[in-house]
């Protein structure tokens, strides 16, 4: 019978009605909602939905879950609605953290749903902040002697491997089952992804078309296109970079240069439409770049310098045509560099590096043109390193670059961004020493390095790039032990680089520097 608004069985004990009720600290609602959001949200896999366990026949979603905030009414006898609320809940899941290990209500009801159901219902942990021993409420280390959690902190197994150990722990479907499947519609969901975007260059190539065609709607359908041409090359690009798919934009980069071309005088072309044209620019000489074709990149990279200079000297002391006019400078600088143009690079790094001068100047707490610093050091850096052989002095630039970056980490801590340019100057402050025979000074920088790719890696597991530069980490510091005669753990490394880049190397053939770091790889074997 119905009691209210539970569900009462013929012996008094409430039956369940929701999946699981969510105990928290009011601390962490931020976190708790987007957990909660992401439980209701998960799909069961297809092929499992129905599958009988002994949480009963499988459905395709775990909802509805209880959380307070949404559940209970406006009434001044919550510790009734709680207890309510807990009695028709199929499972208990406790959200650790500091916070909820100082607060009596989440010990409540943790003790609560003990005492009304024993050990016949589950009681998951999902550990978001702090280590376990400053995390996990005394209910819980006094009931279970060695309680596990699915890890949801930053840096630890990763968010979506944890969510689906409070799946497999609410269904009792095994955790391999899920992960297996998971994997399966993800690769669809890429393969998805892929074939719209080649939609996309068709309907984007008809556009561009179109545009140079009619003449008399030149206007409108310059700023259709362009900005379809800015999602398919910033937005979208950002998800194909994921999967390394670089041949996918190759086609739209040479519809929307030539369609670029025929804007022979940028006097004619508003601020926003100048400005959307750099940064389109920038985007497909960083993939002509990936690609090795040095020469198609330049001349975009110059073609975007030509467009930030018009906009420069329009708006001569606006902070962001003063970025953007910087990250030109960079690109340029950048292909002389591969090329060993060092007079060239030179001049270019020089005059990045006054455009982050500026910027620092404007607003020295942004740590946006704190990054700019950090960057600016390392290219002067990479120059005296590269060109001139000065290593003492590229290892300074090196040394001051990590500190713009540190400054910059302590208003953004963990940004992905950040961290890879810590490893990255790391990795060249190794290169200074290796180049001295300093091996073992070599060595410490190179661990320094790998520990923050590794973090970023753990972050997003699904990133190729971030897997590029694990195994690029992984590589140099196998060649470093093999400089120390330690045979055993060059081979080591040389394993799990060759793991990781065999994996980016299927993943997009047209990647030059992909392709380059496998078969640098494979024939350092040997070489110990």
């Amino acid at each position: 019978m119905i009691d209210g608004k539970h569900i009462v069985a013929g012996d008094g004990a409430v039956a369940p009605r929701f999946r699981a009720f969510i105990s928290y600290s009011h601390q962490d609602l931020a976190e708790v909602r987007r957990l909660h959001r992401q439980l209701e949200g998960f799909r069961i896999p297809e092929r499992l939905v129905g599958t009988e366990t002994s949480r009963g026949k499988v459905a395709s979603r775990i909802r509805p879950i209880f959380r307070d905030v949404d559940e209970l009414p406006a009434t001044d006898d919550l510790s009734a609605e709680i207890k309510s609320a807990i009695a028709a809940s199929e499972a208990l899941i406790v959200v650790a953290s500091p916070a909820a290990k100082a607060s009596r209500w989440v010990n409540r009801e943790i003790e609560t749903f003990r005492q009304i159901h024993g050990d016949s219902r589950p009681v998951l942990l999902a550990l978001i902040d702090g280590e376990p021993v400053e995390a996990f409420p005394e209910a819980i280390t006094a009931a279970y002697a060695d309680p596990v959690a699915a890890d949801f902190r930053k840096g630890g197994s990763g968010r979506r491997l944890a969510l689906m150990k409070l799946v497999a722990g609410l269904t009792d479907l095994s955790l391999d089952s899920l992960v297996q499947r998971d994997a399966q519609r993800n690769l669809r969901r890429v393969t998805a992804i892929t074939v719209a975007s080649l939609i996309a260059v068709v309907i984007m190539a008809l556009l561009l078309a179109a545009a140079l065609r009619a003449r008399s709607e030149a206007n409108r359908q310059r700023t259709h296109a362009e900005g379809l041409v800015e999602y398919m090359l910033t937005d979208l690009r950002d998800r194909l970079k994921g999967v390394g798919r670089l041949d996918v934009m190759q086609a739209v980069n040479e519809r929307a240069m030539t369609y670029y071309g025929q804007q022979g005088n940028l006097a004619e072309l508003q601020p926003d439409s100048l400005e959307r044209r750099s940064r389109i620019l920038h985007a497909m000489g960083e993939d002509d770049e990936k690609r090795g074709d040095l020469d198609a990149a330049l001349a975009k990279f110059r073609e975007a310098h030509r467009t930030t200079a018009a906009v420069l000297v329009a708006k001569p002391d606006d902070a962001s045509a003063i970025f953007a006019h910087a990250q030109s400078e960079y690109w340029v600088g950048f292909v002389h560099g591969r090329r060993q143009e060092w007079k060239e690079a030179a001049r270019q790094a020089d005059r990045y590096f006054a455009g982050a001068r500026r910027l620092i100047a404007i607003d020295p707490k942004n740590p946006d043109y704190m990054m700019e610093m950090g960057w600016g050091n390392s290219n002067v850096g990479r120059v005296a390193f590269s060109g001139r052989n000065d290593l003492a002095g590229a290892r300074a630039h090196f040394l001051a670059s990590i500190t713009w970056y540190e400054k910059a980490l302590l208003q953004r801590p963990r940004d992905s961004k950040i961290l890879f340019s810590v490893a990255n100057e790391h990795a060249w402050i190794a290169d200074t020493y290796y180049g001295r025979r300093e091996f073992k000074l070599s060595l410490d920088h190179r661990l320094k390095q790998y520990d923050a790719v590794k973090q970023i890696y753990i972050n997003d597991k699904s990133n190729r790039s971030s897997q590029f530069r694990l195994a690029s980490a992984e590589f140099a510091l196998a060649k470093n032990y093999q400089k120390l005669k330690n045979c055993s753990a060059a081979v080591d490394w040389l394993d799990l680089a060759k793991s990781h880049a065999e994996t980016i190397k299927l993943a997009d053939p047209a990647n030059q520097r992909w392709q380059v770091l496998h078969a640098k790889i494979t024939g350092e074997y040997g070489n110990c």
